[in-house]
């Protein structure tokens, strides 16, 4: 075989590779990009839940004192009730 043809041969193998090494590491940039977004799409949801409780512990808080102001007005008004009514001995 001429010398020509080795040249041609192995020229087209290193085209051949070449393509394949890009190829390659396109691919494995679509695969980062996608593992990147679905990180951020659950580091957006994580956000949104936390932000949810956040708001719940604080609705949660403000039932829980709102419970506990009423509580103490309702042993007032209890006492209160026994102090008038005469038919309670103090």
């Amino acid at each position: 075989m001429n010398t020509w043809i080795w040249i041609v041969i192995a020229l087209g193998v290193l085209i051949v590779l070449g393509l394949l090494l890009v190829s390659g590491r396109r691919a494995r940039e679509r695969r980062l990009d996608s593992k990147r977004e679905e990180a951020s799409n659950l580091r957006r949801q994580a956000e949104t839940k936390a932000q949810r409780a956040e708001h719940r512990a604080s609705v949660a808080e403000e039932l829980s004192q709102r419970a506990t102001v009423e509580r103490q007005e309702a042993v007032v008004a209890a006492r209160r009730a026994d102090e008038v009514d005469p038919d309670v001995d103090d």
